[in-house]
């Protein structure tokens, strides 16, 4: 049926009919949708306050608003739902087992190590696989996900876990999250020495997001000062009761550094996944799982560590894992193996993918080359319309003018580019929480992992971007190109100098807060007519200091008459630059001659505020 007019503009409207967009969605697919002419939803929104143009990607509450304008119901498809809809189109079932009771097998459990930064959760690994991940670590911090397979023996029969070591660092929250999404069971470690701690009670907190079993492991029992008593009866206060407490929760003291207590950590885990959990997968499928890391490895291309959650990965497969996609060249475990098949719970590192996927992407095997190609194109549209979706500005039309009037708002541009998707991807959410008020604007405009190339100097001087290189540098010409072009580039290795840097260049944008600051007060007692200064003041100096070229009010009666400034200031004969409390001067001030004996020339200066 036919609207009534929204600000003069016609627009068939709806009878509350539900339409399903995608994140991102442009007026063009809304207006494909419903009917009409995208020019008549620009119209619309423009008389709704909002600055959209029909291709752009609009921001979901923009959608909604404007469907609940039309009588439309809007129903933004979220992206988890929109994949299984596009792998439902090729026939594709994501995220369960195929097959019958009988074609499932036990695999192994895989565990996820969490805790508060420095409480040894890197040495704990160290210790659990003997190797040294620590050594070549930028300040002994966890700078990318890696995951290890650990063979025990409990009960006499051989047992392997697998365990996701994840950053220690709170910037990386998006990253720990991920892994605890991608587990069965989560080690919490805690310093007997320092106890619970912040990003202990976040680790906490994602476990039990994830819902899955927490076994408690109490590091650095060996040092002095040493309390796991203490650190029992902190994490009851957070609801992790210690099975001697008569809980549920498994405590482990342990020293990764003297070895101590690690066979019992290792048999508590395969006892609480034997307890709580049925860890089953039919082996017997084309692989599914998440690609934990992933990297553009110099000699070998795109490098993806994924973990098979069921079937088996094998060499020659059609792989697609996010919207990168590739037949598998190689597979290589761990302890730098190869290896012709990967089993379920297994983590191996993936050669044969086109591009980098991103951390936490799913992957999955597919029938040819030609499907993979396919989804993963679809993917990369899609995820590319929510990016543009995502990092859109709603803009209104005060907030246009506004702009329009005072010019371009500040806005700090930036290029991201790390050795793995995980780091930059989490370095993009450290980056965007940083918050400096509505004055300066953050906004990345590319990301990408591997070395920093031609292409991204080029758009960064296009865009007066800088550019952050968190644990890569540049490649080829791309240093004299920067040079010659002045793109900032800026390298790091460790996460915290980003983000202190990047917060102080926001800052520094900012445009400065001025307060007033009075200087002193001078009484006219006298005026004086000369041919050369016209009408001069003379004063006497009531408080503080009378400063030529300072800034001046004239006060009649408390009231000020004229802002303006000392033009000329003269003690008996000679020029000075101030006069002081209790000195007779003589004045003039700049273009202002209408002045009257017993007036108050009161002097003062804009001094900057320091921002808190």
């Amino acid at each position: 049926m036919e609207a009534p007019s929204i600000g003069g503009v016609r627009v068939r409207q709806g009878d509350g009919q539900i339409v399903r967009l995608r994140r991102g969605s442009s007026l063009t697919d809304l207006a494909e949708k419903i009917g009409v002419d995208p020019a008549s939803l620009v119209q619309v929104l423009f008389h709704l306050g909002e600055m959209v143009n029909a291709t752009q990607s609009v921001a979901d509450d923009t959608l909604e608003v404007l469907g609940s304008e039309l009588n439309y119901k809007i129903q933004v498809v979220s992206p988890e739902d929109e994949d299984r809809e596009l792998l439902e189109s090729f026939d594709i079932e994501f995220g369960e087992d195929l097959g019958d009771e009988d074609d499932l097998e036990a695999r192994p459990p895989v565990v996820t190590v969490m805790g508060h930064v420095d409480h040894g959760k890197t040495k704990l690994l160290d210790a659990l696989r003997n190797t040294d991940v620590m050594g070549g670590e930028a300040g002994g911090i966890t700078q990318a996900i890696g995951a290890y397979q650990v063979q025990t023996e409990v009960d006499g029969n051989p047992r392997k876990i697998t365990f996701i070591d994840t950053p220690g660092h709170e910037a990386f929250t998006a990253m720990r999250a991920r892994g605890a999404k991608s587990t069965d069971i989560a080690v919490l470690v805690v310093a007997a020495d320092d106890g619970v701690m912040p990003q202990t009670i976040e680790a906490l907190n994602h476990a039990k997001a994830a819902e899955v079993p927490i076994v408690v492991a109490v590091n650095k029992i060996d040092k002095e000062g040493a309390d796991p008593v203490k650190v029992r009866g902190q994490l009851t206060e957070y609801g992790l009761v210690p099975e001697e407490y008569g809980g549920d929760a498994m405590f482990v003291d342990v020293s990764a550094k003297a070895g101590l207590g690690l066979e019992e950590l290792l048999t508590a885990i395969v006892l609480t996944a034997d307890a709580s959990l049925d860890l089953r997968a039919n082996p017997d499928m084309p692989a599914q799982g998440v690609a934990i890391e992933a990297h553009l490895d110099k000699g070998r291309g795109p490098v993806a560590t994924v973990l098979v959650h069921r079937g088996t990965l094998r060499t020659g497969d059609s792989i697609v894992a996010g919207s990168a996609y590739g037949r598998v060249r190689a597979l290589i475990n761990d302890q730098g193996e190869s290896l012709d098949e990967a089993l379920p719970s297994m983590p191996v590192q993936v050669l044969g993918l086109t591009s980098v996927p991103g951390a936490g992407d799913n992957f999955l095997v597919v029938d040819d080359d030609r499907m993979a190609r396919q989804i993963a194109e679809k993917r990369e549209a899609r995820q590319r319309a929510a990016m543009l979706s995502k990092s859109t500005r709603r803009k209104t039309l005060d907030q246009l003018f506004e702009q329009l009037a005072k010019g371009e708002t500040q806005e700090l541009r930036l290029i991201l580019k790390g050795d793995s998707a995980g780091a930059v991807e989490a370095l993009e959410d450290a980056l965007l929480q940083i918050d400096v008020g509505e004055e300066v604007d953050l906004r990345v405009i590319d990301r990408g992992v591997g070395a920093i190339t031609e292409t991204n100097v080029t758009l960064a001087a296009a865009s007066d971007a800088v550019i952050i290189g968190f644990n890569v540098r540049a490649q080829g010409k791309a240093t004299q190109l920067a040079d010659a072009e002045g793109v900032d580039v800026r390298y790091y290795s460790v996460i915290y100098a980003a983000l202190d840097e990047v917060e102080a260049a926001l800052k520094g944008m900012l445009k400065p807060i001025y307060e007033e600051k009075t200087l002193g007060q001078a009484e006219i007692r006298e005026i004086f007519k000369s041919s050369k200064f016209g009408i001069i003041a003379g004063c006497m100096v009531l408080d503080g200091v009378l400063r030529r070229n300072a800034k001046a009010r004239l006060l009649r009666d408390g009231v000020v008459v004229v802002d303006s400034s000392v033009a000329s200031l003269r003690r008996e004969r000679d020029d000075v630059t101030e006069v002081r409390e209790g000195v007779e001067c003589g004045t003039t001030l700049a273009n202002y001659s209408d002045i009257k004996v017993g007036d108050i020339i009161e002097t003062y200066e804009m001094v900057e505020k320091p921002r808190d």
